[in-house]
């Protein structure tokens, strides 16, 4: 993840081809999380480690038990917006006879530690058989031993993983990892609030973001790489490869506009709730959240840059269903199925062949930028810089202390 955004993007279009509660304090996760995060069994920032061990396995009551806990993302399933059902969910249920309880209870990478940190750290189930974690924070649970290995003869289409994203280094050979979805941090707006305010309904720079008329109906995101990532890109640097100063001149730039009440909050998936309240205008969000708010809804990646980043399913310790788990990442990594949820969520699919298979589930987004990006699209988006765990914990505190917390 260290590669300048050039690299990148090469790398990503050669991949292409062969998403709670509001939280109104400006908060994300407190600081002792972020130090327990980046001290867990010596981690190794972002980039993890070939030397990291399995998570404790327990007896898998998979075949006695037609049950699945999975945690994840809010708007990163397919939703039938009449009944409410999970269409491809409901369709692995009626195959298998495997109930999911597929709860939306991550918000925030830290957040979501700090809810189950103690029981990973005591060797406790923590009553799930899938996480979906960013790739920094797969790198520690996987460095940490809070990832299972994965047991690939129950994952035979785990060989449709797009060959850029088949071995990272934070999982090599993706021994305990695979992909859900990769996304851009980017801008979203109310079109016609931002049209009646500032007098244009794009959004392409963060002088616009922070023009003194959006005073108060701006958010940003609680995920510290995604929100710095842009700012600095803004002030000219570069967030693959930059200094302490580079990013201290960013986080004054982000102290300024909360300090000055310019942004309203610094939250995770909730800023959703405000886009659609029209308690926010602007946000620094994610690609396929925004997208699936509607047309009246504009999204872009800043004329400066945006962030590119992929979410990945792991199983944790002693989860009691790990059969069924590796089950249902066999079913999302078939091509038709995963052009299905990348038709709804609008964020970028790591299966080979769900470009092909769009074809037939919808044509209108075989090109669509978002879910298949063009290399002019990737050329503008940086993946963050790898972090030591010591560059974590200084980062991660300096964005927390300009946040007020």
């Amino acid at each position: 993840m260290s590669e300048n955004r050039d690299v990148a993007a090469r790398e990503i279009v050669a991949m292409m081809r062969s998403t709670l509660s509001r939280r109104r304090v400006l908060q994300a996760a407190g600081l002792g999380s972020v130090a327990a995060v980046a001290a867990a069994c010596g981690a190794s920032g972002d980039t993890g480690s070939s030397t990291a061990s399995a998570a404790p396995s327990a007896e898998d009551r998979s075949d006695a038990e037609k049950t699945l806990l999975w945690s994840t993302w809010p708007g990163y399933m397919d939703t039938d917006e009449k009944s409410g059902g999970r269409p491809s969910l409901e369709a692995f249920e009626q195959q298998t006879g495997i109930s999911v309880t597929y709860t939306e209870d991550i918000n925030d990478n830290n957040e979501f530690y700090a809810k189950v940190r103690t029981q990973l750290e005591q060797g406790q189930p923590i009553d799930r058989d899938i996480v979906v974690l960013t790739d920094w924070m797969a790198a520690l649970w996987i460095e940490s031993g809070y990832a299972q290995a994965l047991d690939k003869s129950n994952i035979p289409n785990a060989a449709n993983v797009i060959p850029k994203l088949a071995d990272v280094a934070f999982d090599p050979g993706r021994k305990y990892s695979l992909p859900w979805q990769s996304g851009f941090g980017l801008f979203g707006w109310n079109k016609a609030k931002l049209k009646e305010l500032i007098g244009t309904d794009t959004l392409t720079s963060v002088d616009q973001l922070f023009d003194p008329a959006l005073k108060g109906r701006v958010t940003v995101l609680s995920e510290m790489r995604d929100t710095m990532g842009i700012i600095m890109a803004s002030q000219g640097n570069d967030p693959a490869n930059f200094t302490d100063d580079q990013f201290t001149q960013a986080i004054d730039a982000l102290r300024t506009q909360i300090d000055n009440g310019q942004i309203r909050s610094v939250e995770g998936n909730s800023y959703m709730g405000d886009m659609k309240s029209g308690n926010v205008v602007a946000v620094i969000g994610w690609s396929g959240d925004v997208i699936q708010l509607g047309d009246q809804f504009g999204v872009a990646l800043p004329e400066s840059g945006g962030t590119l980043w992929t979410d990945n399913m792991l199983i944790p310790p002693l989860a009691a269903h790990k059969k069924n788990a590796e089950l249902i990442m066999n079913h999302y990594y078939d091509p038709t199925v995963a052009a299905q949820v990348a038709a709804y969520v609008q964020y970028i699919s790591p299966v080979q062949g769900a470009q092909e298979a769009m074809k037939k589930v919808d044509p209108a987004l075989v090109d669509n930028e978002w879910i298949f990006p063009t290399p002019e699209t990737l050329s503008r988006a940086y993946v963050f810089m790898t972090l030591t765990p010591e560059q974590d914990v200084k980062y991660q505190r300096e964005f927390q202390k300009a946040i007020g917390n």
